[in-house]
């Protein structure tokens, strides 16, 4: 029962420390879980380990991530130094000619795409890339760009090699045909989000900022660069070879979620850095500068994944997560059990926000499963309730990309959590009438 207590205590303490901008990320990520942790250790209702292993346990599940993100990081800052981007940013800035609706659109579109690969990283690191330059060139709000990224990537995550699908299949024992039930509900959501989120953003930005209405003069005066040093830096004659190279990685970290290629995301990204080092930086100091100038920005998002890790150590490691679970279940009342499809729906909103999708698919969700098929809920209508959830997984601080996209675009968490997640609600909103109204999933069985 304290367990339990501490478990609800802690995420309270987070979330507000976060929200209320008591403690940076960072630092709340490892103190928080840490004081409470202790405090679990002194009263004798933690797991039995020590502090340091369960640091450690958490920090390895990061770990390949976190490296992986660093050459990532470096590769795509290195290809925007070198000018990849800019012929992208010229088409998109007379595409858009200043109005700000069309680049919101064509951000959310992009972003739709490139969320194909079911890795946040990359979707993050080409859409920032491409568009960054872009919002700051017409003066606008990068939490719009930040918003627009998450929310095609989090209805993309559905698809089988995006992760939380492939769980619930393995847990459940369903087939593939769970992704033919999801995909109207996905298809709904991404006009959602590109036809009605991003014009209704962009007529805000277009009321604050006005359609440029931008001459083809103003138009080359965007796009050229006007910087000395940023000049210095670009590599125009490189562009098909950037392009190429770009391409085949993305390619191949792509084909690896369907094939048995056995090319790590942490492999290419690394091969991908030097080769892009060797061909566009030759002399050694032009590359010494480059990973200088951008191993900053690495630094700081590879130790909050790593501060993640540590979290999500601590809470696992002392039984909280495992408390937290199961009270879940001890919560709902058996009147409910007829309705058992939305309550696993419901529950999966908090439970993939607060706990990682490992500990609610391998660890809430066959509690959960074994309720339901005596209540006569079959193993897919289950499966698909608790995919329904993911609308909001995204927005959780334990997932590491995150830092990244709000590193890149200087958003703050918690005002980015709040904007994103009123959007959230409607794709949450769109999955589960979605799957009502296919008949996929039972609103009600008779008890």
């Amino acid at each position: 029962m304290l367990l339990t207590i501490l478990s609800y205590a802690m995420i309270i303490v987070f979330m507000y420390v976060i929200m209320k901008k008591k403690l940076s990320p960072f630092v709340a990520l490892v103190l928080v879980p840490l004081v409470f942790t202790l405090i679990a250790v002194v009263s004798g209702v933690a797991k039995k380990g020590s502090l340091g292993n369960f640091i450690l346990d958490g920090i390895a599940t990061t770990a390949n991530t976190g490296i992986m993100l660093l050459f990532a990081i470096l590769y795509f800052s290195i290809m925007l130094d070198a000018g990849l981007f800019d012929p992208v940013t010229a088409k998109m800035i007379k595409f858009a000619k200043g109005d700000p609706v069309k680049v919101l659109m064509a951000t959310a579109i992009v972003a739709s795409v490139v969320s194909l690969n079911g890795d946040g990283t990359t979707t993050t690191l080409i859409v920032c890339s491409a568009f960054i330059p872009i919002y700051q060139k017409l003066g606008m709000k990068l939490m719009n760009l930040a918003v627009l990224i998450i929310l095609p990537n989090t209805i993309m995550n559905l698809l089988p090699w995006g992760g939380p699908t492939a769980r619930a299949m393995a847990v459940l024992h369903v087939g593939a045909d769970i992704l033919a039930y999801l995909l109207p509900g996905m298809i709904i959501a991404l006009a959602y989000v590109i036809f009605f989120v991003a014009p209704y953003l962009g007529r805000k930005e277009r009321a604050r900022l006005g359609v440029k209405n931008l001459t083809d003069e103003e138009i080359k005066e965007l796009v050229t660069v006007s910087d000395p040093e940023l000049a210095k830096i670009r590599r125009p004659k490189n562009v098909i070879f950037n392009a190429v190279l770009t391409i085949a990685l993305i390619v191949l970290l792509v084909s690896n979620s369907f094939l048995d290629i056995n090319l790590p995301p942490l492999f290419l990204f690394l091969t991908g850095t030097v080769i892009a080092l060797l061909v566009n930086y030759p002399n050694l100091k032009d590359q010494s500068k480059r990973i200088g100038d951008n191993g900053g920005d690495a630094v700081q998002v590879v130790i909050l994944v790593f501060a993640a890790g540590i979290f999500m150590g601590l809470f696992q490691g002392s039984g909280m997560a495992d408390a937290l679970a199961h009270s879940f279940t001890k919560i709902i009342p058996e009147q409910m059990s007829g309705f058992w499809g939305l309550v696993i729906a419901l529950i999966s909103a908090p439970g993939t926000f607060f706990i990682s999708n490992d500990g609610f698919y391998f660890g809430v969700l066959p509690v959960l499963a074994e309720a339901g098929r005596a209540y006569g809920f079959t193993n897919m209508e289950m499966a698909l309730a608790s995919l329904m959830g993911q609308a909001f997984h995204l927005l959780s601080p334990l997932v590491a990309f995150i830092y990244l996209l709000l590193r890149l675009t200087g958003v703050d968490m918690g005002a980015w959590q709040k904007e994103s997640a009123k959007w959230a609600l409607g794709i949450f909103v769109i999955f589960i009438v979605t799957i009502l109204l296919t008949g996929h999933m039972p609103a009600y069985i008779p008890q």
